[in-house]
């Protein structure tokens, strides 16, 4: 499977424009931003777990990053309400569930195998905030006040998640749980909507894919 596979290219996924598609569990749907591969992939997900769903016990040989958007996400090592911040490294395993029901956006096999960072964060009160930065990537929220213009510095590649508001960017509206995806050597700018915007982004981590 090959969706948005191509990193030299810009890629905009608009959350009400895609489809839920049924996952090997039952009660977990996804809305897939980009993948390679079938249900062991490179993938960028938004994944919706009904209450009382779970994911079968499974080990992240290429690492797991995830940001939850609405509800409670749980696993062995706790709960994680909106606003966590998650990253699993290679190697990791745990048991996904939401007995009260979650939405997360998650990044599946994109890490550097020797990374061993463990990161549990939450983002909630926060301004602008690092929350992970190595020789490989930079994760960043970004809250933006209405009419503020956001350098988007694509060198290496980058992605932008609006999580709150909205903001436009090459002539394109970017609304809540949207997605922009710029390919190594692009630069733009982003400016928030008028109710401003709060936003996840990556740098630095796709060169190695053109």
């Amino acid at each position: 499977m090959r969706i948005n596979a191509d990193f030299t290219k810009r890629v905009a996924v608009h959350f009400d424009q895609n489809e839920w598609i049924a996952s090997p569990a039952a009660g977990v749907e996804r809305k897939m931003l980009d993948r390679i591969g079938e249900e062991v992939a490179r993938a960028t997900t938004i994944v919706r777990f009904a209450p009382g769903s779970a994911f079968s016990a499974h080990t992240h040989d290429g690492g797991e990053e995830y940001l939850v958007l609405d509800g409670v996400f749980q696993d062995e090592t706790g709960d994680f309400p909106v606003g966590s911040y998650v990253r699993n490294p290679p190697t990791s395993s745990h048991t996904p569930s939401a007995k009260e029901g979650a939405t997360i956006l998650v990044k599946l096999h994109q890490f550097d195998p020797d990374d061993r960072t463990e990161v549990r964060r939450s983002i909630n009160g926060q301004g602008n905030t690092q929350l992970f930065k190595d020789a490989h990537e930079d994760v960043r929220v970004f809250n933006l006040a209405a009419g503020e213009a956001l350098d988007l510095d694509a060198s290496h590649g980058m992605e932008l998640f609006v999580i709150e508001g909205s903001l436009r960017e090459s002539d394109e509206n970017f609304t809540t749980w949207d997605w922009l995806r710029l390919p190594p050597g692009a630069r733009s700018t982003a400016v928030a909507g008028a109710s401003g915007a709060r936003v996840w982004t990556k740098t630095g981590h796709l060169a190695q894919m053109v």
